[in-house]
């Protein structure tokens, strides 16, 4: 199962810094969090996430090598199942969104909405992405230290979601309030049928 682990961690950091390389040399610069902005909410919100996303890289790694409670084998099973989700999702997510793909808001980058591909099922499948190797490696390897920096990098994620869309929809108006009216934050398609003919359905149902 380390082993396993090992590879879970190997393949998604890859994914994340082969990314960052690859963009770097078209000038691009990937990661935007907390830099070039000014101290406010969404610097502070971006400098406790990169340090909450950076350190339960160590305690993940931490925990592959130290004495950990052995959860029952369905859970644990069920973490590996999840991690490499969690892998398919991001690096297709990172894939898909070509060279718009940043870490942090990107306030001075020219970028695009994508949402084609992955894009159509889920918002945010990146940080879906992270969110399942998180839960994966928690159910793999549980100590208490490990579920609570997930638990906290988890909420770091969904508040720098939450930011990110108040910034989208200042920079792209109706085309992104489209987008969220579509598509689910985490996952799923919305329902095309409006609310009061739905109503009407259900009624004669």
């Amino acid at each position: 199962m380390k082993l396993l682990g090992i590879i879970i961690l190997i393949i998604f950091y890859s994914i994340y810094i082969g990314k960052m390389i690859l963009q770097k040399k078209k000038g691009i610069q990937t990661d935007q969090m907390a830099r070039n902005k000014s101290k406010n909410k969404v610097f502070y919100i971006e400098l406790i996430l990169k340090i909450a996303t950076y350190t339960v890289v160590i305690v993940e790694v931490i925990s592959l090598f130290a004495v950990s409670s052995k959860l029952p084998l369905i859970f644990t099973i069920s973490g590996l199942v999840l991690g490499i989700i969690g892998d398919i999702i991001f690096a297709t997510a990172v894939f898909t969104m070509h060279d718009s793909w940043r870490a942090g808001i990107a306030e001075h980058d020219k970028t695009q909405i994508i949402t084609k591909g992955i894009y159509q099922f889920s918002r945010n499948p990146a940080f879906l992405g992270f969110d399942c190797v998180y839960i994966g490696f928690v159910l793999m390897f549980f100590n208490v230290p490990l579920l609570l920096f997930s638990i906290f990098a988890i909420v770091m994620l969904h508040l720098q979601i939450l930011q990110e869309e108040q910034y989208l929809t200042k920079a792209f108006g109706e085309t992104y309030t489209n987008y969220k009216k579509k598509v689910y934050r985490y996952i799923g398609r919305k329902s095309q049928i409006p609310r009061s003919k739905l109503q009407c359905v259900q009624r004669t149902l």
